[in-house]
């Protein structure tokens, strides 16, 4: 649903159209105390979903098996605090004047989008899911056109609103399941946003390794490409340490991708995705079950929270 429509207005909906009115009032803090409240309320937020921070503290602990209970309680506090700056970014990137974006991105590497771009096969921007998502997309949207693939909400008030929001950044918005979509988008010379790193049902994935453990992965990118000829483009965005803005870098196109071996390409995106990871760990977004579906049902779960 993504015109306005009479239903939305009904009285459930309320708290949603509160909830959303109460965080456009975010877009009059100054950027520095946006941030800084974005951190303070990531701790608090912490002790409310306590579920999640579970799942996040069973990822750490899969991940970076080699730190220490105190360095990875340091990194799951500095996670939470990005979270909350994350939640606080999604009113200022939505609502926020043009003016006000200006002098927040360091952006390399639009050469390399420009390049695949004139060669006139469409262009797959591999991303990736970190906690400035948002906001990257929005600042990456004042230098280059593209369109997004996203997952729709199941609230109509959220898609109504999200949707709105994210139009004034891109061209089309794609539905994740709407393959066919991106598919004629790519044939037709665009560029295509692409996050493929959360957790894919088993008969629709490939399993290939993410920080050492199989992880059920989406290998949408190796057909994709496959089926399009698009140059495929790493694509990430994090927020400066200091919080004073945030860098943005676009690598060269993807050489000898994809080939016939659709586990090796997929494999291939993760490493690529890990790397980010490494170098901004506390920006990635651990509170996802990465590791959900095994890969088979006879192996334990990795989770005790649904």
């Amino acid at each position: 649903m993504h015109g306005f429509s009479s239903t939305l207005l009904h009285p459930k909906y309320w708290p949603a159209w509160l909830g959303f009115g109460l965080l456009r009032l975010v877009i009059l803090l100054p950027f520095p105390l946006l941030y800084r409240g974005g951190r303070v309320l990531g701790r608090l937020g912490r002790r409310l979903v306590t579920g999640r921070a579970r799942i996040a503290e069973r990822n750490l602990q899969l991940c970076f098996p080699d730190l220490s209970p105190v360095e990875r309680e340091q990194l799951l506090k500095r996670h939470f605090e990005s979270l909350g700056v994350s939640l606080l970014e999604i009113p200022f990137t939505w609502w926020g004047a043009d003016r006000r974006f200006e002098s927040l991105a360091e952006i390399s590497g639009l050469e390399n989008l420009d390049a695949a771009s004139r060669a006139g096969k469409g262009v797959i921007l591999l991303s990736a899911h970190f906690t400035c998502l948002e906001i990257g997309g929005r600042l990456l949207s004042r230098r280059a056109e593209f369109d997004a693939m996203y997952r729709p909400s199941s609230s109509p008030v959220v898609e109504y609103v999200m949707v709105g929001a994210r139009r004034k950044g891109c061209g089309e918005l794609i539905p994740r399941r709407a393959a066919k979509r991106a598919l004629r988008r790519l044939r037709g010379g665009h560029t295509v946003w692409y996050a493929p790193d959360q957790n894919t049902q088993r008969k629709q994935s490939v399993f290939v390794e993410f920080f050492g453990h199989l992880a059920s992965t989406t290998p949408a990118t190796h057909k994709l490409a496959r089926l399009t000829g698009a140059k495929v483009v790493p694509f990430v965005a994090s927020r400066k340490a200091d919080g004073s803005g945030y860098r943005l870098v676009i690598e060269p196109p993807l050489e000898d991708f994809p080939t016939n071996d659709i586990v090796a390409d997929t494999q291939r995106v993760n490493d690529i995705i890990e790397r980010w990871v490494r170098e901004y760990p506390e920006q990635y977004l651990w509170i996802h079950r990465r590791f959900r579906s095994r890969p088979s049902d006879d192996e334990p779960a990795i989770y005790t929270e649904r």
